[in-house]
């Protein structure tokens, strides 16, 4: 179990830390400098850690499947949108700033993978490989799992800066349901069904893009 931790701790930390920062400067070019004003435009992970969702609920997790499921969250990223300079249109692209770092980082970790893939054999590329592969299944997983359209989610964002104005309010008024519906999703499994097959096809994707 200490293994399954020291493999996946630098993937999961980058990965919040990465996310979350990326949403405070993007919302910093379109005008909010809320996050920057506050310190929370930073690769220092300390600053996006939550004791709860970032330690202890993913640690527990880890445990108790015996590093088969993984969940947690960080601080958000505070962001006013009424700063913006123009709210409904610039929210999608600070909502989308971090599936996008996710998306990065997998691609990153991909490479990783494929470097141990194609190293000389040695006592390094079993834990580069694991770690590679950890980090694949975690940003897929960040990355897929927010793309959902529940608010507060970055999808929801999304889907509010999509959609006309009055269904952009009204769709935004399931935010204050958001969290109680994300529980209900991960404890009846529903949310299993619709990330897995997503994370599953797109880890294929990546393996296929890099020939591993």
């Amino acid at each position: 179990m200490i293994q399954t931790l020291a493999i996946y701790a630098l993937p999961v930390i980058f990965a919040i830390t990465l996310h979350e920062a990326a949403h405070g400067y993007v919302a910093r070019h379109f005008g909010d400098s809320t996050a920057w004003q506050l310190g929370r435009v930073s690769l220092n992970p300390l600053r996006h850690i939550d004791p709860i969702g970032t330690i202890l609920v993913p640690v527990m997790l880890l445990t108790l499947s015996g590093g088969g499921v993984i969940f947690g969250w960080a601080k958000p990223v505070p962001v006013n949108f009424g700063r913006l300079r123009d709210p409904k249109k610039d929210m999608l692209w600070v909502a989308a700033a971090g599936p996008a770092a996710n998306l990065f980082m997998a691609l990153c970790w991909a490479s990783l993978l494929k470097l141990a893939d194609i190293m000389p054999d040695n006592a390094y590329l079993e834990p580069m490989a694991r770690m590679g592969l950890a980090g694949i299944e975690i940003n897929a997983a960040l990355m897929l799992l927010n793309l959902l359209p529940i608010p507060p989610l970055d999808g929801g964002r999304i889907m509010v800066s999509l959609l006309p104005h009055r269904l952009a309010w009204k769709f935004a008024q399931i935010e204050r349901y958001g969290f109680f519906i994300l529980l209900a999703l991960l404890f009846t499994h529903v949310l299993d069904m619709i990330l897995l097959p997503l994370m599953n096809g797109f880890i294929l994707l990546l393996k296929l893009i890099f020939n591993i």
